[in-house]
């Protein structure tokens, strides 16, 4: 039996942005809040949108490395951390995937309001709020992952065989 393909949920850079600003509609009534911290590198683009749709200026990072080149999961690595317990503070990703990354920065900052853009069943119990449920088994394409080229039609791919 063949391998399934793996599933992509390709985003673009106006979607990422509208997820991001129907996230912040969400947290709006939560607030106020006092700052966001960002979990890098991913969670970078949509708390710069949330920053700028809640006014907020206080923003920190979590450098967290966890997925390698060959987008593979491997130990998490925290880079650079917090010195606070989030209280008052908006915690932003883009994804949480299987919850290890979650589970870190859920110790980090217990107090904090996690937020992320995407959501898989693995790490969605770990986060607050979030705008879009994705299966476990979707890859999800970011647009810094990925560039525009040309595809031949569906057609093409139907005479194979």
């Amino acid at each position: 039996m063949a391998q399934a393909e793996p599933k992509t949920f390709p985003v673009s850079w106006d979607q990422l942005h509208r997820d991001s600003r129907a996230l912040a509609w969400r947290l709006v009534e939560m607030g106020p809040f006092n700052g966001i911290a960002a979990i890098t590198r991913g969670g970078l683009v949509p708390a710069a949108v949330i920053a700028r749709e809640l006014d907020l200026r206080m923003i920190d990072t979590i450098c967290i490395v966890s997925y390698r080149d060959d987008n593979t999961q491997g130990e998490l690595e925290v880079l650079k951390g917090v010195e606070h317990d989030g209280e008052g503070w908006l915690l932003i990703d883009d994804l949480v995937d299987t919850g290890k990354t979650a589970t870190v920065v859920r110790n980090m900052m217990p107090k904090a309001h996690f937020a992320t853009v995407y959501a898989k069943p693995a790490g969605r119990p770990l986060v607050d709020s979030f705008v879009t449920e994705v299966s476990q088994d979707t890859w999800i394409l970011f647009p810094w992952d990925a560039e525009l080229q040309s595809v031949p039609p569906i057609i093409h791919n139907s005479r194979k065989g």
